[in-house]
């Protein structure tokens, strides 16, 4: 799509958006099933970029402990206990600027993505830069969709990193299209960008070729230490709308409800479901953010009439 239509979508009564986005999602998908996502952070810490939002850069003291790369065993244990508990997809996370074929960290990867897709999920990783080399061996491993969020909009990137480029995300995002592995891709709104921004943002997500297989939407969790550290709550009727013309743009794609959901009230969750959200993070922690707990997501699906994607 492009922006002028976007715009035309986003602008309308809040009613009507929702409408039509709700047409078109019971078109794609069963509308009562949520897929459930577990998220596990494999290297925490010591990253070499500057992004503003995030704990994990060296460049802010956060007050968060570095942790090296998990074992085998132990991401394995995690990985079969979120399947054990529902989840479909399980994700994995490195905080590193990215990796490189024959390096010692990225065969240990390769080796935890062997063992893990073995467990019957689906398996996404995100490492940061990869070039066309790391995406085949990765997906021969077994990886099936990998993440590389742009973020926000190309004018608005600038802003919040600038230890690499909007064009290195793209890079990385055909080395992953040429290889097979499905894109997901989404954004983090809640950063000091404008709602133009978060539809640029979407209108490139949108012209990607293939469309990305899904498309989380995080909402900024401010950490001290960082540069956002003060930013207010988005606005629960902008992530609404934002949830609506991402739907409507992105018909086939997942749009996942992912960081920032304990700053969202059950009310607000509930619109974002009905408007097109069909995709969850499940578990008490992303990386290093707080998630709800398990325990309140059941509840309330079962209250929505909503069930987990089996």
């Amino acid at each position: 799509m492009i922006f002028g239509e976007l715009e035309h979508l986003y602008h309308q009564p809040l009613f009507n958006l929702i409408s039509q986005s709700r047409a078109v999602h019971l078109q794609h998908w069963r509308g009562e099933e949520i897929q459930r996502c577990s998220l596990l952070s494999i290297k925490t810490g010591g990253c070499s970029e500057d992004c503003a939002y995030c704990a994990q850069s060296a460049h802010y003291s956060t007050g968060l402990e570095r942790e090296e790369l998990l074992s085998v065993e132990t991401v394995l244990t995690a990985a079969s206990r979120a399947h054990s508990h529902g989840a479909t997809r399980f994700c994995m996370g490195a905080a590193w600027r990215g990796v490189h074929d024959g390096s010692e960290k990225f065969d240990r990867v390769l080796e935890i993505v062997r063992q893990v897709s073995q467990l019957g999920m689906e398996v996404c990783v995100t490492l940061g830069e990869i070039g066309p080399m790391e995406a085949r061996k990765l997906k021969a491993a077994g990886v099936t969709a990998y993440n590389h969020n742009i973020n926000t909009s190309p004018e608005f990137y600038r802003e919040i990193v600038s230890t690499h480029t909007f064009q290195n995300r793209l890079d990385t995002i055909a080395a992953v299209q040429q290889s097979g592995m499905s894109v997901c891709c989404g954004g983090i709104i809640g950063m000091g960008e404008s709602e133009v921004d978060r539809l640029r943002m979407l209108e490139v997500l949108s012209n990607f070729d293939p469309a990305p297989d899904s498309v989380p939407i995080n909402c900024l969790m401010p950490m001290p230490g960082t540069p956002l550290a003060e930013q207010p709550p988005v606005d629960i009727f902008e992530l609404v709308r934002l949830v609506a013309v991402t739907r409507i743009a992105l018909p086939k794609a997942r749009v996942r409800l992912a960081a920032g959901r304990t700053r969202i009230s059950r009310e607000g969750q509930a619109l974002c479901f009905f408007a097109g959200a069909n995709s969850i993070f499940y578990g008490d922690k992303l990386l290093t953010a707080k998630n709800p707990a398990a325990d309140v997501d059941v509840a309330l699906l079962r209250e929505l009439g909503l069930q987990a994607e089996s």
